[in-house]
């Protein structure tokens, strides 16, 4: 019993939500209406970064408290979170996931490499960032990016 009771005593526990994003989020992003799918797309990175977005959809930084849940299809997501340099092997992938995501659709470059191809820049196997290969709407710079930033750029999309 003693343990419901320090249950009862103690109370809900939870740190504050952070202040609301100040960017203005992307055009395509308005017509949300405050929640997001997302997909995740690896375009050759070396797993750094979905480890972070692992952690950012985990229950310490729980993305899903700001309307981004994460789905399997394109045809179902919002919002494509893409990583690392983009591959030659991969660029047509990304293109057509990309094109089957329905409209409005926002795509999200995360980490270094996906952004401007970090340390795998001049590779004989890349084909160029994500920027050069299908349009971005939001980056998020770090080699990986903290779970942080992941979220703060997924709150811009959502508005929340």
């Amino acid at each position: 019993m003693s343990l419901l009771r320090k249950i009862r005593d103690t109370g809900r526990v939870a740190e504050p939500a952070p202040p609301r994003p100040r960017a203005a989020p992307p055009p395509a992003a308005r017509d949300l209406g405050g929640s997001a799918q997302v997909r995740c797309v690896d375009a050759g990175s070396c797993n750094g970064c979905e480890i972070e977005i692992a952690a950012a959809f985990g229950p310490v930084y729980d993305a899903e408290r700001y309307g981004a849940r994460m789905v399997a299809s394109p045809r179902h997501a919002d919002v494509a979170l893409v990583t690392g340099p983009v591959t030659r092997n991969m660029a047509e992938p990304l293109r057509r996931t990309v094109a089957a995501m329905p409209e409005p659709r926002v795509v999200v470059a995360v980490g270094d490499c996906a952004v401007n191809c970090g340390e795998f820049a001049g590779g004989y196997g890349v084909e160029g960032a994500v920027g050069d290969v299908v349009p971005v709407d939001v980056e998020v710079r770090g080699c990986p990016p903290r779970p942080e930033e992941i979220v703060a750029a997924l709150r811009t999309v959502t508005g929340r």
